[in-house]
């Protein structure tokens, strides 16, 4: 089998502009015989008419069809499922903290390794992710289709996803593996003298600059063992299709989960809106733009709460509350918040059935790389502002509701004045992009 290394990164200047944003670092470790420093050499080029200038070679990509445009629905009923078990393992009943994770940043990670994985590991990921019934080529064409319908979808709304493989400059990777995260996954690719003080600033460099600056980091060091930082970066910036009135912003009580109480500015509007009541929850749905990607705002009722709340979050219960929403006129006064969550998964990832990837004796990666490599840490990233203007996090949603007769349900009124869960949804793929519990609005 052949390899290349990688080469050096080209500069890429995107439009990034965010409400919310989220990145997420995945780290493999190398271990083995390590080919020695200095002895690597420039690949042959892949192909006989091509040369490797700034970046790997592929060969070129087919024309993109309408088939490929099309969002194969597989993909986003696994990516919920994975988001949702994934939630419920990160949140922990007595956290008394903000939570926000971009489901959409870390599957996508997950899954250009996925690339590089081989038997039991494979097999281990597929699970984690919930994608056993699509094959690689499908699960592949399938993001690539999902990536470009986001970042194409509302001109009044931004939103970029960035992929970058950061290599070590000895060591060797599969063209095929690189190939495939270029193609389909548009990701940068560069070579990198770890040993170097400048390598970790360049990769937060360009961390920085995809999610426009409200990630600055997302690396601490580079240690000696270390062959390969895998990194997305999600940035999403919509301005409400109806924005608050920041006269009408008042400062009211919000009521933690321990009982305690504070002073905090809530914003408010009135109009028609697409809204679910039941006996355990009020949820309303807040468009961004031209209406394709929301804020859905989910407030446990009085005697209920969030914990209560959240174990009822399951992808079926999702499905079907989203089918049960309906348009209604009422009020909304909702919190001002912003905030910056980071963790990591390992831990997470591990109880969703992926231990074998981190095993150092057991993970395989071998269509990642000859030289035997394991993933040493999954770091996460976060930071969302809600304000009069709109939101700043990287998740859409978009549900094209006709306007039918005048409704028979009396207007409503939602308070958020305590603890609740969101999520920022495209409504036409039903793709979720963030998806938070907010226990204590800063």
């Amino acid at each position: 089998m052949s390899y290349v290394h990688l080469t050096p990164i080209k500069q890429l200047w995107r439009w990034l502009a965010v409400l919310a944003a989220g990145g997420l670092t995945l780290t493999l470790l190398g271990y083995g015989i390590m080919r020695p420093a200095g002895q690597a050499r420039l690949p042959e080029p892949l192909h006989p008419e091509t040369t490797i200038l700034g970046q790997v070679e592929t060969p070129d990509p087919e024309p993109a069809s309408s088939e490929l445009m099309d969002v194969d629905p597989r993909l986003i009923e696994a990516n919920t499922r994975f988001g949702f078990k994934l939630f419920s393992q990160v949140w922990q009943p007595s956290n008394a903290t903000n939570l926000l994770i971009s489901p959409s940043s870390i599957a996508m990670a997950l899954t250009m390794t996925y690339n590089g994985a081989s038997g039991s590991t494979q097999q281990a990921i597929a699970t984690a992710l919930e994608i056993q019934n699509l094959t690689l080529e499908e699960l592949n064409a399938a993001n690539a289709a999902l990536r470009t319908s986001l970042e194409t979808a509302d001109p009044q709304v931004k939103l970029a996803i960035a992929n970058s493989l950061w290599g070590r400059q000895d060591f060797a990777f599969n063209p095929d593996f690189l190939q495939r995260n270029q193609q389909f996954y548009d990701a940068e690719i560069a070579s990198l003298d770890f040993a170097s003080p400048e390598a970790t600033d360049r990769i937060n460099t360009w961390v920085n600059q995809n999610t426009e600056g409200k990630i600055p980091t997302i690396i601490d060091r580079i240690d000696p063992q270390h062959v390969l930082f895998l990194i997305n970066a999600v940035y999403f910036n919509g301005t409400w299709t109806t924005q608050f009135n920041p006269a009408a912003t008042q400062d009211r009580p919000f009521t933690r989960l321990d009982g305690s109480q504070k002073n905090h500015p809530l914003m408010s509007q009135s109009g028609s809106y697409l809204y679910r009541e039941t006996e355990q929850f009020q949820a309303i749905s807040l468009p961004y733009g031209e209406g394709r990607f929301s804020l859905y705002v989910f407030l446990p009722s009085p005697d209920s709460n969030l914990n209560e709340f959240l174990q009822t979050l399951t992808p079926e219960n999702w499905n079907r509350w989203m089918s049960e929403f309906a348009r209604r006129p009422g009020a909304i006064r909702l919190p001002k918040f912003t905030f910056e969550y980071n963790t990591s998964l390992n831990e997470v990832l591990q109880a969703l059935g992926m231990a074998v990837a981190f095993d150092p004796n057991q993970a395989d990666f071998s269509n990642l790389s000859d030289t035997p490599t394991f993933i040493s840490d999954v770091k996460h990233k976060t930071f969302i502002e809600v304000n009069e203007e709109g939101t700043e996090a990287a998740a859409t949603t978009s549900v094209g509701i006709a306007v039918t007769s005048a409704p028979v349900d009396p207007p409503f009124e939602m308070v958020v004045d305590r603890p609740f869960f969101c999520a920022i949804r495209d409504n036409q793929t039903g793709s979720l992009l963030f998806m938070g519990a907010v226990v204590d609005p800063e």
